[in-house]
């Protein structure tokens, strides 16, 4: 469930610019990036309904070295196969009357155990709320992330543009 790499602002011509300016010169990119992926990382933290709080504590932040990208969320094959169920948290389920599949279609008629239970032919299985926490962590973190990025990317660029001029 990590965040993947907005596509929104279209501006490769900026990032291929800030990515040579960080061979360069040392940009305040990637603290401001940080600063914000962990304020997200506390906020999703927070806002994940926790039992015993196993799925909250997998949640992890990474910013790349350059400070362009960062992945916030489970992390890596091992952490999306134990956590799997943050998934069935954040969007709910539809859940099975007996004996019916979604869109009235007869369910095949094998038992259904995990090894260990057995749970019947057709087990009544109910529906589950969603409990959102990955867009609404981000929604409250917003401006903040917005305005400390946009801050550090005028001042990086700024900064490259004196150096390039006095060179």
């Amino acid at each position: 469930m990590a965040a993947r790499r907005s596509r929104m602002s279209g501006d490769f011509k900026l990032r291929k610019t800030l990515r040579n300016i960080h061979t360069q010169l040392d940009n305040e990119l990637k603290p401001a990036m940080q600063e914000a992926a962990d304020r997200l990382l506390a906020t999703m933290r927070e806002f994940v309904p926790k039992d015993s709080g196993d799925g909250a504590a997998a949640l992890t932040a990474f910013v790349s070295k350059s400070g362009l990208d960062a992945e916030i969320g489970l992390r890596g094959k091992k952490a999306n196969k134990r956590f799997y169920y943050l998934r069935f948290i954040e969007y709910g389920t539809k859940g099975y009357a007996e004996g019916k599949r979604a869109g009235g279609r007869n369910k095949r008629a094998t038992n259904k155990s995990d090894g260990a239970h057995f749970f019947g032919k057709h087990p009544k299985i109910p529906a589950r709320p969603a409990h959102p926490w990955l867009r609404p962590a981000y929604d409250v973190n917003r401006e903040f992330i917005l305005a400390s990025i946009s801050h550090a990317v005028s001042n990086t660029l700024k900064r490259a543009a004196e150096g390039l001029g006095d060179g």
